[in-house]
Formats: C-alpha cells, sequence, structure tokens
C-alpha cells in the first residue's frame, strides 16, 4: 500500500472513531450494538460495518466504552466526557475551557500526549481526590486538520522544521522534503498538522502558504491575521456582489423615507476615519427642546439575509483594527462608499431620533428609516475645540448638545453605571509604516458627546424590542454584561487597600457607585490608570445574548447594539429586528443563540489580534533601544514574572524573575506580591521601578526588562 493511500486510510479510522464516540456521548446512558451504530452513521457497506465493530471494539479494551451485553456497548459507568478548547499554561499544565463546567478543566501534563495549545479535545473528568479539583484526561483531538500554525520555517538538507510564533506551542512541526512550497529559511509560513505518529515526538506537516520575509511589518500583520483565523481578502463571489451595489439613491426609495437632508447633520470621527456609519442632526426647537437624531448608515438595505455578502459578514462578525491597517467585515465599496456617512452625500439611513429636554429628559423618541445628507465632517480634534472655545461650524447647536450629553451622562453614572476614563495606546507611523512614537489617547468632551448619544439610541433600541407588553416575546441579539464576581471584586478590595483606599460595599450596585467614587478621589494620582485596569479586571465581560439580563457596567437594564452596523454584524441583525417590529411583520430569524456566541468569538478573535499587532508594534519601535535604561511601574505580577509599563513610551516588558539574581523571588498570589526569599524585598502592583531594556524579540512580540538594583 502507498504512504499516501496509508495516510488517507490512517485519517479516515481516526474521523470514524471521532464520530462513533460522539453517537456515544450524546446517548450516554444508550446500548448500541454495531448495527444501530451503523445506522446512525449510514454505513451500508460490508467492509465499513466491519470496522465500526473494530472501533467499539477498541474503545472498550481502552475503557471508554462498557460492553454491557454480547455485542452491546455503552459509555462506561460514571465516566463525564467533556469538550472544550485546550489552553496550556507556560508551566505545560493544560486548562479546557469548556461550558459545561463551572471551573476550567485542569489537565496535567501526564495526560496531554499529542497535543498542542489551541486544539478542540475531548476529555474525560477524572474523579476528585481528597477535596482537591477535579482533573481531566485528553480522549481525543477533534479537530485539528482544520487548524493552521503561523512560524518560522528552518529548512534542511532533507526536512524541513516550522516553529510556531505562538509562546504556547512548544513542538515544532517536521515538514518532508517536497511540502515546504519552495520557503526558505527564515520565511514567515502557514501551516498544518497531517499526522502524529504515535512513536513520533514531532508532528509532521506541510506548508500552505509562504508569507515572506519575517523582517516585513506587512508579513508580521499577515501571520497575525493568519493566526487568528481571519481572512485578509474577500472571495471574488462577494466582491463581485459588492461592486454591483449603485452608489446612487433609488428615487423610489427615497420617497418611502422621512427625510432629514435639510436638518443640520454633521459626523465625528477620529481624524483617519475612512467608515462613517453615525451621524447626528440637530433642531432647536420652539419649545426650548431640542430634536436629536441619531442616524446609522442603513447596511441592511444592501446586504440581504443569505447573500455572498452576508454570509461573508456573518463569519467576519466584524471588522479588525490593526495599528497599521483595518480589515472590514465588508468590501470597501459598501463600507467606505455606498454606507458611509461621507459629508455632501446622500445616504440611506436606520434612526432613532429623540425630543431631549435642556434637562437631557426625553420627552419623544422615534425609530424609523430615513434619508440624509451630512453637512459636516468633524474630527475629535475640531469638536473638541468647538466645545472649548465657543466657535466654529455650527458652535450653537454644539453647545447645546454637548451639555446635553453631559446631563445624560451624570444621571447614567449616578443610577450605577461605570466612569471609565478610556486612554489608548497610540503609534506615529513614518511614510514606510515604521513607529516613530508612541502615545496615549484619551476620551475628551468631544469622545463622550458621541459616546452618550450612541448609548442612548442603543438602550432605547434595546428597551423598544425587549421591554414591551406584546403577547410574544421578540427574539434580539443583546450585549449583555453580567454581575462582578465576589470573589475578583475582593481580589480588588485587597489590592486597593494597598494604596491607603477603603472599598466597602453592601451590593452589587453598590459595587460601581463605589469604584466611581474611588476613580473620582484617584484621578490625578499616578496610579490612577492601573487602578482603573484592575477594576476592570475584576468586572465580567460583555457578550452577545438572546437572554437579556442587562448591562452591569452601564448600568442599563435593556441594551442592544444598534449604532455601527459597518463594522459589527450584530447590529446588522439588530436593524433587520427592529424594521420586522415597526412593520409588525413576524419574527423570520432563526439561530439567533448561535449567532449571538459566534459573533461574541469573533470579536474575541479580533481583540486578541489588535492587541497582537499592538505588541508587535511595541517591540519595532524598542528594537534600537537594546542597553537603555527607563523608568516605569509595575502593572501585573506572576509567579514567572513582573510587568512593567514605561513612563516614556508606554511600552510594556516583562522583567522574568529568573533574571532577578539578588535573591530569589516567589509569587503571593494571596498577598498579590512577590517577595525575595533571602532579603525580603517586596514588589506589587504600581511599584515604581528602573529598567534596562534587555531584549526584543518582533517574531515573538515580546519585550525583556531588567530590573535595576
Amino acid at each position: 500500500m502507498s504512504k499516501k493511500k496509508t495516510k488517507s486510510k490512517q485519517k479516515f479510522n481516526k474521523q470514524l472513531r471521532q464520530d462513533i464516540l460522539a453517537i456515544f456521548i450524546e446517548n450516554p446512558k444508550t446500548g448500541l450494538n454495531y448495527k444501530q451504530v451503523c445506522g446512525f452513521l449510514e454505513i451500508r457497506d460490508k467492509a465499513l460495518r466491519k470496522l465500526v465493530f473494530e472501533v467499539l471494539a477498541e474503545l472498550s479494551n481502552q475503557g471508554i466504552l462498557k460492553e454491557t451485553e454480547r455485542g452491546k456497548f455503552k459509555m462506561s459507568q460514571n465516566r463525564h466526557v467533556i469538550t472544550g478548547k485546550l489552553d496550556i499554561a507556560k508551566r505545560g499544565v493544560g486548562y479546557i475551557i469548556t461550558d459545561e463546567l463551572e471551573d476550567d478543566l485542569v489537565v496535567p501534563t501526564k495526560f496531554m500526549s499529542q497535543v498542542v495549545h489551541g486544539d478542540t479535545v475531548r476529555a474525560e473528568v477524572l474523579p476528585s481526590k481528597g477535596g482537591r479539583k477535579s482533573e481531566g484526561r485528553i480522549v481525543e483531538v477533534i479537530d485539528r486538520d482544520e487548524r493552521r500554525f503561523v512560524g518560522t520555517i528552518d529548512i534542511q538538507r532533507k526536512y524541513a522544521f516550522l516553529s510556531p510564533d505562538d509562546p504556547k506551542i512548544s513542538v515544532d512541526i517536521f515538514i518532508p522534503k517536497g511540502k515546504t512550497k519552495n520557503a526558505e529559511t527564515g520565511d514567515k509560513v502557514i501551516g498544518k498538522i497531517t499526522d502524529w505518529p504515535s512513536s513520533a515526538k514531532n508532528p509532521v506537516g506541510e506548508i500552505t502558504q509562504v508569507l515572506g520575509s519575517t523582517e516585513s511589518n506587512d508579513v508580521q500583520m499577515m501571520s497575525i491575521l493568519a493566526a487568528s483565523g481571519i481572512n485578509m481578502s474577500f472571495p471574488d463571489e462577494v466582491t463581485n456582489e459588492s461592486n454591483q451595489v449603485n452608489i446612487t439613491l433609488d428615487p423610489q426609495e427615497i420617497g418611502k423615507r422621512t427625510d432629514f437632508r435639510d436638518v443640520l447633520t454633521f459626523t465625528i470621527d477620529p481624524v483617519d476615519a475612512k467608515d462613517f456609519d453615525d451621524a447626528i442632526s440637530a433642531e432647536l426647537l420652539e419649545n426650548g427642546n431640542v430634536k436629536l437624531g441619531v442616524h446609522i448608515a442603513d447596511v441592511a438595505h444592501y446586504v440581504k439575509p443569505g447573500s455572498a455578502l452576508d454570509k461573508e459578514a456573518i463569519e467576519r462578525g466584524n471588522s479588525v483594527y490593526l495599528v497599521d491597517r483595518v480589515i472590514p467585515m465588508l468590501p470597501e465599496h459598501l463600507s467606505n462608499g455606498v454606507c458611509s456617512l461621507r459629508p455632501n452625500e446622500e445616504k440611506f439611513t436606520f434612526s432613532a431620533v429623540f425630543e431631549l429636554t435642556k434637562e437631557a429628559e426625553v420627552v419623544n423618541e422615534w425609530f424609523g428609516k430615513t434619508v440624509i445628507c451630512s453637512d459636516r465632517r468633524f474630527t475629535y480634534e475640531e469638536a473638541q475645540d468647538v466645545i472649548e472655545t465657543g466657535k466654529g461650524d455650527h458652535a450653537e447647536e454644539i453647545l447645546i448638545i454637548d451639555k446635553i450629553a453631559k446631563k445624560l451622562r451624570h444621571d447614567r453614572l449616578s443610577k450605577g453605571g461605570l466612569e471609565i476614563v478610556s486612554s489608548e495606546i497610540r503609534f506615529e507611523l513614518d511614510d514606510i509604516g515604521t513607529p516613530i512614537a508612541v502615545y496615549k489617547k484619551t476620551s475628551k468632551d468631544a469622545n463622550k458627546l458621541i459616546e452618550e448619544y450612541m448609548l442612548l439610541a442603543n438602550k432605547s433600541v434595546g428597551c423598544f424590542v425587549g421591554n414591551t407588553k406584546r403577547k410574544t416575546k421578540i427574539p434580539l441579539i443583546y450585549r449583555v454584561h453580567d454581575k462582578p464576581d465576589r470573589e475578583k471584586v475582593e481580589q480588588f478590595r485587597v489590592f486597593v487597600s494597598k494604596f491607603g483606599q477603603d472599598f466597602s460595599f453592601k451590593n452589587d450596585r453598590d459595587i460601581s457607585l463605589k469604584m466611581n467614587t474611588l476613580f473620582a478621589e484617584m484621578k490625578d494620582d499616578g496610579n490612577f490608570n492601573m487602578i482603573q485596569q484592575m477594576a476592570i479586571k475584576s468586572m465580567a465581560k460583555a457578550i452577545y445574548d438572546t437572554e437579556n439580563i442587562g448591562h452591569y457596567g452601564l448600568g442599563f437594564e435593556y441594551y442592544a447594539h444598534f449604532t455601527s452596523p459597518i463594522r459589527r454584524y450584530a447590529d446588522l441583525m439588530v436593524h433587520r429586528i427592529l424594521h420586522n417590529v415597526l412593520r409588525k411583520e413576524s419574527m423570520r430569524f432563526s439561530g439567533l443563540d448561535e449567532m449571538a456566541d459566534h459573533i461574541s468569538k469573533t470579536e474575541r478573535r479580533a481583540v486578541d489580534a489588535e492587541r497582537a499587532s499592538k505588541k508587535y508594534f511595541q517591540a519595532q519601535y524598542l528594537k534600537d533601544k537594546i542597553g537603555e535604561r527607563f523608568r516605569g511601574f509595575v502593572t501585573g505580577i506572576t509567579e514567572w514574572g513582573m510587568y512593567v509599563e514605561m513612563y516614556e513610551n508606554h511600552c510594556e516588558g516583562m522583567i522574568p524573575l529568573k533574571s532577578m539574581r539578588h535573591d530569589r523571588f516567589v509569587f503571593d498570589e494571596k498577598e498579590y506580591v512577590i517577595i525575595g526569599q533571602r532579603t525580603g524585598e517586596s514588589y506589587t502592583v504600581g511599584d515604581n521601578v528602573d529598567v534596562i531594556l534587555s531584549r526584543v524579540s518582533l517574531v515573538k512580540k515580546q519585550i525583556d526588562l531588567e530590573l535595576v538594583d
């Protein structure tokens, strides 16, 4: 038998084993013989039916199945098998992340043969001993055929090795001769694992794409996207469908919409923004109130359910914003052209319009399809200048709606919304994309003005659809944020006590109010940003869900994303559902639960890619500064090192504990400090330290520091 046929047979046998095991996992209490299993799998071929029996016998010999009577099998008693994603920590212990258990399942190193970080696996939950947490044993890897690994290739005379970029993947992939796609040593490549013989230390694989030199920013960004499973380009079918959309508005459709083209309308966005999916209109009414319109690009008018554009948008879930580029959810013709609310261009929009008193009370609201023409594009800096000086284009309207926005914000925070002062690291790039400066961008009044009206629209749409007296509940994708975990908040209380701050609370809502008080007291303290970040870490993560539990961080009972359908699929779905509600049409949307889960995952994927791109550009900015000394503060501590952000450049690096040779330092998790065993010298988050930049790795996106004694 040829090698090719042998590999094909092995792959088939592995898939058959997985399919059979899945049947018993889904039917844990049912005894099945090989004929019934063949019925589940629709197998009629004699040779294959015999193979099914052999697999059943093998699973029985391994103790996974139990033969309850002659030829009849079911899951072994007391065996609890779960499915999840494997996360391998630096020290080699594995954790299976799953929704089937309350906590992640710990997998000792001895039970992790031939697996790599990120694999989706099935694992047996082992009985707990002596009150300790349960441990697991991996019994099956179920999705590696689809995984792609990004790394650097080393070409030898008769073979090659692919070293994955991910530091959690400690094994290199063996690449046979003829499977390298003509890559050269040092190239950044994408590969996959094709086999992992039981006797082999390394998996066997092949190269699927050569990205190019590791010294290229473009290659590094492509590798980040590839490692995250994010497509860099659109399929031809999607691009062609997009290009067929006419940018000129249909007069008949205009006649069906409420016309806002003669109402003062403008956008406020970052200076480098290319897609404008929200605009504000302002009318000063005779009764002294303001008619404030939040106008959102009507993406749903152009992207129809089931179309190639729609399927691609679902798969992507959202746009991805790397340091030097945007990977849009929709092709550029739509995202930057047809749907973008550019100045002096008529556009179709979906609007939330509010009549507001000058005390920020909403006395009337309306939702509907509209047509607008933006009069002015403001950058945040330009709008901020108008707010600060009282002069400039449309100053009267901007000053009035800014005052109302400030009252909306005050009311929201006084009712328990968290006051988070956003501070984002940004890079100044030269003409060839090399970072020449690193700085922090802080949110000002112009940013907060837009934020408050977007929040008002999102809250109002969520409430309009969800909080009704209709007989049947209308399905909607909400943006939800759970109440904080009391254990994590207790850790935060201990942490801030080190700064002389008392953080006592009575109930869940009291937590956010006390945090706001703490932030107000410490806003001018040098430790403010770090304390705020620690507060955020004590909170749950916001996700998309069809079950509404409210948004704790904002203090809203109902909240749904409505304002960014160009870059978020959740908003596009909310537009479709709201339009059906307004037209009193029946709901035709299915699979919303799965969709909410999917777009929550694509959002996390995008955040990870964005964070990786920032780490790379930080490393690139510092690569020629090795040996230089910097002042910084401790941002985090772990059992393997101490993270430090440098004041001068806002870049973060790590001091490995093993590099602190003047003493043996260990991590005290309870006290959240690292402490020297001989000297008693200790460090914790917030401490000021002097460091020397010792090493920079562009490939691993790592910055290593040494502590100055």
